[in-house]
């Protein structure tokens, strides 16, 4: 007989340890560290449905807005997983969306990097190609990444919205975004994959924002198809 969704959670064992106390995490550890943090994402779905719903009214509103993404390492990886959802699609066939991920253009990273404060990484671009309106989300496993906050502080001066997927809170970043998502676990991996889920429910909110009954824009092959 199957069990209630929440089940799952209330069997998760919390005797994982810290990293303080240890290196790494054995294959048995690592899952139950997933499985704890996950329920502080449980709590926060609220959150991630309102982040797609806000994607579907700024990108599909009058001025054709676009979604800015940025993060360190893992977290560019992600950011730039996040804006290829958007370009191409998630799960629905649909047409495709301005994001732009800022941690893929090499050649402005290098020049802005080789000319500027560290610090500028992001926020130079976050002004180079953001409009009030528009929307940047930001990942940091820890939330104290200098070159994530001030990007943050750059669009909110930008009158850009801002929202962070962070490690545990409180922490610099998620207190100078509109709105964070922040994960309950001392592991960076967890962190991570906790991230990956968190991004895949924004972008199934999204597409559910633009395709309701009736959907907000054609669903034909491109928007030019008609051309």
């Amino acid at each position: 007989m199957s069990t209630a969704p929440h089940s799952f959670f209330e069997n998760v064992v919390h005797d994982v340890p810290e990293p303080g106390t240890c290196t790494h995490l054995t294959g048995a550890d690592h899952v139950r560290s997933l499985q704890a943090a996950l329920r502080s994402l449980d709590g926060q779905l609220d959150a991630l449905d309102r982040w797609g719903r806000t994607l579907a009214d700024v990108l599909c509103g009058e001025s054709r807005g676009r979604l800015l993404a940025a993060g360190n390492g893992g977290s560019a990886a992600q950011a730039q997983h996040l804006t290829a959802e958007l370009v191409g699609r998630y799960r629905a066939d649909r047409p495709p969306f301005s994001a732009i991920c800022l941690t893929a253009e090499t050649s402005s990273l290098t020049a802005i990097a080789n000319d500027y404060p560290a610090d500028e990484l992001f926020a130079r671009q976050v002004e180079a190609h953001g409009r009030a309106g528009d929307v940047l989300v930001l990942l940091s496993t820890s939330g104290r990444s200098p070159n994530a906050v001030a990007a943050a502080r750059r669009a909110r001066e930008c009158g850009i919205t801002t929202f962070a997927l962070t490690g545990p809170a409180p922490n610099p970043l998620a207190a100078a975004v509109d709105d964070a998502v922040c994960i309950d676990s001392p592991w960076t991996a967890t962190v991570q994959e906790c991230h990956l889920v968190a991004l895949h429910l924004v972008c199934a909110a999204f597409d559910a924002a633009v395709l309701a009954a009736p959907p907000r824009v054609p669903t034909g092959p491109t928007l030019g198809s008609a051309r």
